[in-house]
């Protein structure tokens, strides 16, 4: 039958044979009895985790392979290129990406190339010149947008953190990308309560080599946390719909209606404005009761900050705040932001 995304990612991966749990259960099992497909969970995987990457590799069209977390699937990715490759990666993206990425120059492993997301002809060029592009789109912290598909097929591959979109907004290796990336921590889990990241790709040779990775690195999720993930999983179209629709009316109401915000941006969940320094945006996020200070994104709850405290993203715009949108009553979020910018 074919099947909706939001079918799929509340049905993929279930239990199917009479008598079976509904639900895939937590298998907290480190290794097995001899003779049977699985020896040692860190090699084979668990039937939790297994359950998992089942579902996500029906909607991102691939071989999923689950990690520790979302740094421990960008490690992995990074680890399968040859010494003495250079790597694309936006100005503005993920820090821990980026972190990575000059650790390994540091070292003389790799070279790093940054490109501004909407500089279009840098991008093109690059595709031509380096081994691997590393996209973000929409960007974080930003939330700017690099178009994917005209970038694949040349000479770099292409590997996209799916991570804001979720495989619900985008699939990638449809247009052309050679990697997906996600954090699971984030709109996947949807509850601030786990750590967990996933690769996806169509090239089962780069699969195996995504899985030699974690087991030789002893990347692997738990249990719990896989489980946590897939059943996040099963509620991301209705949070994720819902939420987009509260972020939309936000932003057009603060584009519209508040001074002194400027350059807001929307995207899926996400929103990013700028107030004028790093001094108003403090002050504007320690104002707020209900919408909470703290970093991270994608979970149910509405969270908030100034990303430049952060020393890996020093570089941001000093007044930018990235807000998370959650699930709580628009109004009752309109509100909070008023007060606080009052």
């Amino acid at each position: 039958m074919d099947l909706s995304p939001r079918t799929r990612a509340v049905v993929a991966g279930r239990p199917t044979r009479p008598g079976e749990p509904l639900n895939t259960p937590i298998v907290p099992a480190s290794t097995y009895v001899a003779g049977g497909d699985q020896s040692y969970a860190r090699e084979d995987g668990t039937p939790t985790w297994i359950a998992l990457e089942t579902a996500i590799g029906e909607l991102e069209g691939g071989t999923t392979t689950a990690f520790a977390s979302g740094i421990a699937a960008v490690a992995a990715v990074l680890d399968l290129l040859p010494t003495g490759s250079e790597v694309a990666v936006p100005v503005y993206s993920y820090s821990g990406t980026r972190g990575l990425l000059d650790h390994a120059a540091k070292a003389g492993r790799l070279k790093v190339r940054r490109i501004e997301p909407d500089d279009v002809a840098a991008w093109a060029a690059a595709a031509e010149q380096v081994d691997l592009l590393w996209i973000e789109s929409p960007t974080n912290p930003t939330l700017q947008l690099i178009d994917i598909e005209p970038l694949t097929g040349r000479r770099a591959k292409v590997v996209v953190d799916n991570t804001f979109a979720t495989p619900l907004g985008r699939q990638p290796l449809a247009l052309g990308a050679d990697i997906v990336v996600h954090s699971a921590t984030k709109l996947i889990g949807g509850h601030s309560d786990l750590l967990l990241g996933l690769t996806v790709t169509s090239d089962e040779t780069v699969a195996r080599e995504l899985r030699d990775a974690r087991t030789r690195n002893g990347a692997t999720p738990g249990a719990l946390e896989a489980w946590l993930a897939l059943r996040g999983l099963r509620t991301l179209p209705v949070r994720l719909a819902e939420q987009s629709r509260t972020a939309a009316l936000l932003a057009e109401r603060l584009a519209e209606q508040c001074q002194p915000v400027t350059n807001v941006r929307c995207a899926g969940t996400m929103i990013a404005f700028e107030l004028p320094d790093a001094a108003s945006a403090e002050k504007f996020c320690a104002g707020l009761r209900l919408v909470v200070h703290a970093t991270s994104l994608g979970g149910v709850e509405s969270l908030i900050e100034r990303r430049a405290m952060w020393p890996g993203d020093a570089h941001v715009r000093p007044g930018l705040i990235r807000f998370s949108v959650g699930l709580e009553d628009p109004e009752d979020l309109w509100r909070d932001l008023v007060q606080a910018l009052a």
